[in-house]
């Protein structure tokens, strides 16, 4: 079973920064593509970002986000990134990570992790 779990959420203000972790464990992560989801309350969970396995590494971004956040891994820490610049307020979710063989990585899952809440506010 492909194990992650997710940190560096907190509260920021408009326009400031955060980084985003996803730690792999039990299993190799550069083997496997890693999507980045996110739920705001009241709204449905959506697609952020997809990273594909090490061999590729191709990123793909929602237009919501494209040029502010950017996703990468670290293969020797066996963990992905989420690098999130000049944050909005709608960017106020619950950030999820999720695996599978390739990107995109489905949003229909049966298991979602407990997350990491970003909130952005003044």
């Amino acid at each position: 079973q492909l194990q992650l779990v997710e940190s560096g959420g907190g509260l920021v203000q408009p326009g400031g920064s955060l980084r985003l972790s996803c730690a792999a464990s039990g299993f190799t992560v550069d083997r496997y593509a890693v999507g980045w989801f996110r739920q705001a309350p009241g709204k449905e969970r959506e697609g952020v970002s997809c990273i594909n396995s090490s061999d590729d590494g191709s990123t793909y971004y929602a237009s919501s986000v494209k040029g502010r956040f950017t996703t990468s891994r670290d293969d020797a820490k066996n963990t992905v990134y989420l690098q999130m610049n000049s944050l909005k307020p709608e960017d106020t979710a619950v950030y999820y990570c999720a695996a599978e063989i390739g990107c995109p990585v489905r949003i229909q899952r049966d298991y979602w992790g407990k997350g990491t809440l970003v909130t952005v506010s003044s």
